[in-house]
């Protein structure tokens, strides 16, 4: 054993640092990711980067990332077609598309086909970063996301997302479809807390003429459907001046 220089404390010669997460940027904007380079390799990641889908499945192919930040519009071959073929290819690799389309339709189609996240054009690179440490925590290299999967399960609670109803001890929930969607994305962002701006950004949509109250309004539909207290929440937990976050652990089946 030998002192550690920093510290002093007793190391191991022959430990070596853990190796640091490795993410593939993809942009047709060679200026976006000359930008984001630095920044992300300042943050501890390795970062490679790729201006079209074809280069990024080349690079995935041989240099495997921990997660990918992919462009939607795109010559040659587009975000969505480069997802489609990872996932065909049972290749789970999270994956975050950005995109200048930004309608709610657009966000569920891009869930819908196996994206972890997803992130309006122009975003600040501070979000960026958040958003790809959440992703990373709540994702297992190799395996299937949470999207990928028909029921959403949480303990008695369970939620079918292609019959729409959600059961607690196996009991249907009488939910408002707003509520019900609400209930979907924070299992979906489980262990994440969602500002009420976001949540109605992803869950209301921009265009609906709705303010952050409306939000308040479906959780607490949400609590008194899954006999939930707020003050020891089993599922929904307030974070006091920010928003909303789903304490209990989601599986998928």
């Amino acid at each position: 054993m030998t002192p550690c220089s920093v510290t002093d404390k007793p190391c191991n010669e022959f430990d070596t640092p853990m190796p640091k997460l490795r993410l593939l940027l993809v942009d047709d904007e060679l200026d976006l990711l000359m930008e984001l380079k630095p920044l992300l390799e300042r943050s501890g990641y390795v970062v490679d980067m790729a201006q079209d889908g074809e280069r990024a499945l080349a690079i995935i192919a041989t240099q495997p990332p921990d997660l990918v930040v992919l462009d939607v519009l795109m010559p040659h071959m587009d975000g969505r077609e480069t997802l489609r073929r990872l996932r065909g290819g049972d290749n789970w690799t999270p994956v975050i598309l950005l995109s200048r389309v930004g309608t709610t339709l657009d966000h569920a189609l891009s869930l819908q086909e196996g994206a972890d996240d997803y992130i309006n054009k122009p975003f600040d690179p501070m979000e960026l970063i958040a958003r790809i440490q959440a992703v990373l925590r709540r994702s297992q290299r190799g395996a299937m996301p949470l999207m990928s999967y028909q029921w959403l399960m949480c303990g008695d609670l369970s939620l079918d997302r292609q019959s729409r109803r959600a059961l607690l001890n196996s009991h249907p929930l009488n939910l408002s479809s707003r509520a019900l969607n609400l209930l979907e994305y924070l299992m979906l962002k489980a262990g994440e807390t969602i500002a009420r701006e976001k949540l109605l950004d992803q869950v209301w949509g921009w265009t609906a003429a709705v303010e952050t109250r409306a939000v308040d309004i479906r959780i607490a539909e949400l609590r008194k459907a899954l006999n939930d207290d707020a003050s020891a929440p089993r599922y929904l937990e307030t974070v006091i001046g920010f928003g909303y976050r789903f304490v209990g652990k989601v599986e998928g089946r």
